[in-house]
């Protein structure tokens, strides 16, 4: 049976020995030391070899203290199993029914590829994206028309929102 070593037996490293400096130096800062106390205090610690040589730095002061020098946190209690840890969670129902648009997205993406001049989207109310569309495929002498098209087959396939956000219906 081997038992564990007691804490304050532990050799510190360098960063414990900076982590006490700078902890007295928030002392100080709050008024808890003098000059005198802290230097000495701060030539102790930056001199200390193990835990038992730093706690006594800190003993007559309150809170911050360093995080080595502080209790182990107990270890929180067991939570007791699931019957089945790997059942799916039950999904919440909707606070609000799905309210679908009036309008069709098959009806708007036939529209955007038959005639490609954004009607499909004038069709479902984005009329400035409908304009955009217009005009791009006027100015460049048709050359703009593969926006509206490809716009028609991602409506066929993903569908869209009315200007509500309210999604076309099939």
């Amino acid at each position: 049976m081997s038992s564990q070593p007691d804490p304050d037996t532990l050799r510190i490293g360098t960063a414990e020995r900076e982590e006490a400096g700078r902890v007295l130096g928030d002392h100080l800062a709050e008024g808890r030391l003098t000059m005198d106390e802290y230097e000495e205090r701060a030539a102790t610690a930056m001199a200390a070899h193990t835990r038992a040589e730093l706690r006594p730095l800190f003993e007559d002061l309150p809170a911050p203290h360093p995080a080595f020098l502080r209790p182990p946190v107990p270890p929180a209690p067991a939570q007791p199993a699931q019957p089945y840890p790997y059942a799916p969670a039950a999904q919440p129902a909707p606070a609000y029914p799905a309210v679908v648009s009036d309008r069709s997205k098959t009806i708007a993406g036939v529209l955007q590829i038959v005639v490609p001049l954004g009607i499909g989207r004038f069709y479902t109310g984005h009329t400035g994206m409908a304009v955009a569309q217009l005009l791009c495929t006027l100015l460049t002498f048709g050359v703009g028309a593969v926006w509206p098209l490809i716009d028609g087959i991602l409506l066929l396939i993903n569908g869209g929102r009315d200007p509500q956000g309210r999604p076309l219906r099939d």
